[in-house]
């Protein structure tokens, strides 16, 4: 019985450069994608093509892909390119897995959060087709954005923690500034879960002949929403405060302001949507930013633990 083949110090180096290089572009690829498909998701319901592909999982009976004379028009295409984007995502997701056993040695701090977004692909495509089969119910729909929402919490988690050795860190702020990191981040899940209700009781219904509506007064939970907005920049600004004045370095701080910039953003796009009579192109931008703040969400409360010095 031969043994197997012993790399070389040459083979070993070349191979964690080729990781350092390629394992983070993988990453960021399956950030990037969770991301475009949530706006790709929030386009389809703005223009009204949620049922552009009336049946699920083929587009029309007898056909995956939309057919010429379909009666759903130019909604046939939107809706099949969101469902398209859904194998991309998953092709990434799994690329993310095999760099993270080629190039992480398997660390079980990155291969968990993976694991956990390719499993949500799976139920995310499963959930789109209980919605084309519910009639865009916007109980289901509510349900996929939220669930989205925590897939790209998953894919950012993902990203930023390999940009750190593994092992164990410790706080790099006041152990209060964590939880009010946390307590920030769970004011922005009710948040997230309010604006689906505004969503879902406003004329972006998803479906242009057919709209499907939660039944709420639209003005009313707005305003509900926006009460919970404040709160949250409250926290924000709190958090990050408290980051500047207790971190040990300047990351914490830094990434909390980013938290900051692009929740006062978000607040002038939320007013602006609400005062113009909710267009499409501005709800669009309101989506992509959500996601966005989900995204530093994350790497803020990932930037407040650091790898101990030797």
């Amino acid at each position: 019985m031969t043994a197997p083949p012993v790399s070389t110090p040459a083979q070993t180096a070349r191979a964690a450069t080729t990781g350092a290089v390629w394992l983070p572009r993988v990453l960021l690829l399956n950030l990037v994608v969770e991301v475009l498909i949530v706006v790709t998701g929030g386009l389809v319901r703005l223009t009204g093509s949620g049922l552009g592909c009336p049946t699920w999982p083929q587009c029309v009976p007898g056909s995956y892909t939309p057919v010429r004379h379909q009666a759903e028009g130019f909604h046939r295409y939107i809706e099949f390119g969101n469902r398209t984007l859904t194998s991309v995502v998953g092709i990434a997701a799994l690329l993310a897995i095999v760099a993270i056993v080629v190039w992480a040695d398997r660390r079980r701090d990155l291969l968990v959060p993976a694991v956990v977004v390719l499993g949500g692909v799976v139920v995310q495509a499963v959930l789109g087709g209980i919605t084309v089969l519910t009639g865009l119910s916007p109980v289901t729909v509510a349900a996929h954005f939220l669930v989205s929402m925590g897939l790209v919490t998953a894919a950012a988690l993902l990203y930023y923690r390999a940009q750190g050795p593994a092992g164990p860190r410790t706080l790099s702020v006041h152990p209060f500034v964590e939880r009010l990191g946390r307590a920030t981040c769970a004011v922005a899940a009710v948040v997230l879960a309010l604006g689906t209700v505004v969503t879902g009781s406003g004329p972006h219904s998803g479906d242009a002949d057919e709209p499907a509506r939660l039944g709420f007064d639209p003005r009313t939970v707005s305003w509900l929403h926006a009460d919970a907005v404040m709160l949250f920049v409250g926290l924000v600004v709190a958090t990050w405060v408290a980051a500047r004045l207790t971190g040990t370095t300047s990351a914490p701080g830094r990434a909390w302001a980013a938290v900051l910039a692009v929740t006062v953003l978000q607040g002038v796009v939320g007013y602006t949507q609400y005062f113009t009579g909710l267009p499409w192109a501005v709800v669009v931008v309101h989506m992509l930013l959500a996601s966005l703040l989900v995204v530093t969400l994350t790497r803020a409360m990932v930037r407040q633990r650091a790898v101990p010095r030797t």
